[in-house]
């Protein structure tokens, strides 16, 4: 071991006496603190007099009781910090840091040695720094900047110097096992480390080997809207997530993690990105995907349709007879024309066209749906459209208070009375009693009265239909939608162009749905745009920051809803346009309409064009796949070429395909995905090659990334990454629509280290935009 390698070793064993020694007081510490706070929670009353006599007795209650629970909420915030502060330190016993600086600042004289991981360490006077939190200021001149001129921004102002050295470390257990200087940006060894090693059931964070065009993603901090556009694996997740924990970071006093929220394609990918935070130790952010959040609002009233089946619907159902109009309609509702559309349809309502459902109690009609339509545009017309709602509702409650004085002596009052059981009985009796101001053992005292519970009794009757009201059920909003489609004229009064010529048929397959309880998905979010522009949008102003993953694949109307759900929230959006797998809703988020979304006054895009994922053979393979792939350039780790086989029917390939899974299985990847156009492809494949051991089928409502071999429709592997793919089948008579150019991109570049194509027959035309050297025919 050379002397500098040997110096270095002991001041890594000297760091890590000093994490031990804090991790056995925080220890000691987190423990005390838990104990305080059960304790504190145990006894809470037994420390306040509660006394309400007079006031000022009432004013000692009050404030006795604001003292015990700031106790208790100081314990609980001080035992969650020290918590946390543990669990990095515990990271930081296998790899303490990663990166060093030798940073000469303006006006010094020698150069500060700054060493760089996933959290700050000082020694035990707490005034010396052994290791800055690699979101730290001075931390970004490590990810920008070449030995030289180098700065970098605080919050007193710009810190200029240079840049002497960087090193790279890899520390395993406590252990240097490499240290190099580097002038690169960053090492390609490490890279290349990190890389190889494969994958396995979650994405790593991989701060020591962050880019400089990812720094520039992580510590962006201005405007509203960050667009981030990148290849197929180049890391715009990772990025993007580490971006949320220099935010947590930087804005700690202000910004928690549930005020941020991540819109994800699926269940799968929540769980294949839930240790990245954690791992740098931040507490996860909250993660939906957009079809729960559809779910959570409308699966009350509607069984709604997910963006798979719709997706299986277009990739399987090319010859039913309706294709064609369903095609049309997704297109046509994903557009900001049929989002203003609606908006317009929603202000023609103020004159005419609402709605209403009559209020009806016990089968009688109380109130009818005409008399609700005469009140609403007889009276209030003044006053805005949620106004006059509100006093709709408000002269409704009223009608009910009548009907309920009228119920109060009608027969079926005293059958209930007669029918109430002995717990029944007393809990009435209970309740009326401590009204009258009875309580302890003078409750005994209280004789009830007969019209008293009967009052009682009918209130209750009345209390859901009261709640109904008070959440504006009474507002048909199935009835209104449905409306909009009942004469295919009509929308040229809410649209300055043409319809689709399909827009009858449209109409009357949308109204067919209605009326069975259900909603297309492409309906959901119009449908629900709808709602709240009637009702009062619900909108979220808690959130600070919204994260948006495979935006090409949310329609321009979904951003303008998404928009308004979120008024104080900044946005990052992460996309590849090259994988839009919905591509045959052509209606899709390009630049412009995510520019167009907050102006471009505040928006910023940056690319990312370099991917990480593939070797290098497998990337240049891909790139002949798409037409505008120049922009995309390999990460220099070789491998082996891809490789297509080309079959005559399908017990060969089922034979071939199991033939390659052990040889897979042989070379050691962990992760294996046979890789199928759609869920009926996957399930009839999977069927076929059950004599794999240990062989997993993943459907769209699978929650864990599973490890092993897998079969798995293209459209859900989106977003995750294996150590080798299969292609099914490649043939031109599975891909060889155009429009499903994309998905087939999308599939190809889920692979790290291996991609195997089979096709049973001619293969796909998409195969010839691929260079011949960089494909192995067998």
């Amino acid at each position: 071991m050379n002397m500098e390698l040997r110096q270095e070793q002991e001041r890594v064993n000297n760091v890590m006496e000093t994490i031990t020694e804090q991790i056995n007081r925080l220890e000691g510490e987190t423990s005390r603190r838990r104990k305080e706070v059960v304790n504190i929670r145990k006894h809470f009353w037994d420390e306040v007099k509660v006394n309400i006599d007079t006031f000022d007795d009432y004013l000692e209650t009050i404030i006795g009781l604001r003292q015990e629970a700031q106790a208790l909420s100081v314990s609980q915030s001080t035992h969650r910090h020290a918590s946390k502060r543990l669990s990095a330190l515990r990271r930081m016993q296998e790899a303490p840091y990663f990166g060093r600086i030798d940073f000469n600042e303006e006006g010094t004289s020698t150069a500060e040695r700054i060493y760089i991981g996933i959290s700050t360490l000082t020694d035990t006077s707490g005034e010396n720094f052994l290791i800055y939190d690699w979101r730290a200021p001075v931390s970004s001149v490590y990810y920008d900047y070449q030995p030289g001129s180098a700065k970098y921004a605080t919050p007193g102002g710009i810190i200029h110097g240079i840049l002497e050295k960087k090193w790279q470390y890899l520390i395993r257990g406590g252990i240097i096992q490499s240290m190099f200087d580097t002038s690169l940006t960053i090492g390609d060894e490490v890279l290349q480390q990190v890389l190889g090693k494969g994958t396995d059931k979650h994405m790593h964070n991989i701060v020591a080997t962050i880019q400089q065009e990812q720094n520039r993603i992580i510590r962006h901090d201005r405007g509203r809207m960050l667009i981030v556009h990148g290849a197929a694996g180049s890391g715009k997740t990772s990025a993007a997530l580490q971006r949320i924990a220099y935010l947590l970071y930087k804005y700690r006093d202000m910004l928690n993690a549930d005020q941020i929220i991540l819109f994800s394609p699926n269940s799968m990918f929540n769980r294949y990105v839930s240790n990245v935070l954690p791992e740098l130790g931040e507490e996860n952010m909250q993660q939906v995907t957009f079809q729960e959040y559809l779910d959570h609002r409308l699966k009350v009233e509607f069984q709604v349709e997910n963006p798979y089946d719709q997706l299986e619907y277009v990739l399987t159902a090319v010859d039913n007879p309706l294709y064609r109009t369903r095609i049309v309609s997704i297109r046509f509702k994903a557009t900001n024309r049929f989002f203003e559309a609606i908006k317009s349809y929603r202000e023609s309502l103020e004159i005419s066209g609402m709605v209403f459902k009559g209020i009806v109690f016990r089968g009688k009609t109380i109130v009818t749906a005409k008399q609700i339509t005469e009140k609403f545009y007889s009276s209030n017309i003044s006053l805005r459209f949620h106004s006059r709602l509100e006093k709709l509702k408000d002269w409704l409650i009223k009608q009910i208070d009548e009907a309920e004085k009228l119920e109060r002596t009608k027969p079926w009052v005293q059958e209930e009375i007669e029918l109430l059981s002995d717990e029944e009985y007393h809990k009435a009796y209970t309740y009326l009693a401590e009204k009258r101001g009875f309580i302890g053992e003078s409750i005994h005292d209280y004789e009830m009265e007969p019209k008293a519970l009967a009052r009682l009794i009918v209130r209750q009757k009345f209390k859901p239909l009261r709640k109904r009201i008070k959440a504006f059920r009474f507002v048909n909003i199935r009835g209104i939608y449905k409306q909009f489609f009942f004469d295919p004229i009509q929308i040229k009064q809410w649209m300055d162009r043409e319809a689709p010529e399909e827009w009858p048929d449209i109409c009357l397959s949308t109204v067919k749905m209605l009326d069975e309880g259900k909603l297309f998905y492409e309906d959901a979010t119009p449908f629900l745009l709808m709602k709240e522009l009637i009702q009062g949008f619900q909108t979220n102003s808690s959130i600070k920051h919204v994260l948006v993953d495979e935006a090409q694949d949310y329609s321009p109307f979904q951003f303008e809803f998404l928009k308004c759900l979120f008024p104080s929230a900044k946005m990052t959006v992460l996309g590849d346009f090259n994988q839009a797998i919905f591509s045959h809703a052509s209606e899709r988020v390009d630049f412009h309409t995510l520019t167009g979304l907050y102006g471009p006054d505040e928006t910023v895009t940056i690319n990312l064009t370099r991917s990480y994922r593939s070797t290098r053979p497998i990337v240049e393979f891909t790139r002949g796949i798409v037409h505008d792939s120049e922009r995309i350039t390999a990460f220099e780790r070789d491998g082996e070429r891809p490789v297509l086989t080309q079959l005559s029917n399908r017990a060969e390939l089922h034979r071939s395909i199991a033939s390659k899974v052990a040889d897979l299985r042989k070379r050691q990847y962990s992760t294996i995905a046979v890789i199928c156009k759609s869920a009926a492809e996957s399930t009839a494949a999977y069927d076929s090659l059950s004599g794999i051991e240990e062989i997993k089928l993943v459907k769209s409502g699978s929650i864990e990334y599973e490890q092993g071999v897998v079969v798995i429709p293209a459209y859900l592997a989106k977003g995750i990454e294996f150590d080798a793919v299969i292609i099914y089948d490649a043939s031109a008579e599975v891909y060889g629509d155009e429009s499903l150019r994309r998905l087939f991109y999308t599939a190809c570049t889920r692979a790290m280290h291996h991609l195997q194509l089979y096709s049973v027959g001619e293969p796909s035309p998409f195969l010839r935009g691929v260079a011949p050297e960089s494909l192995i025919l067998s």
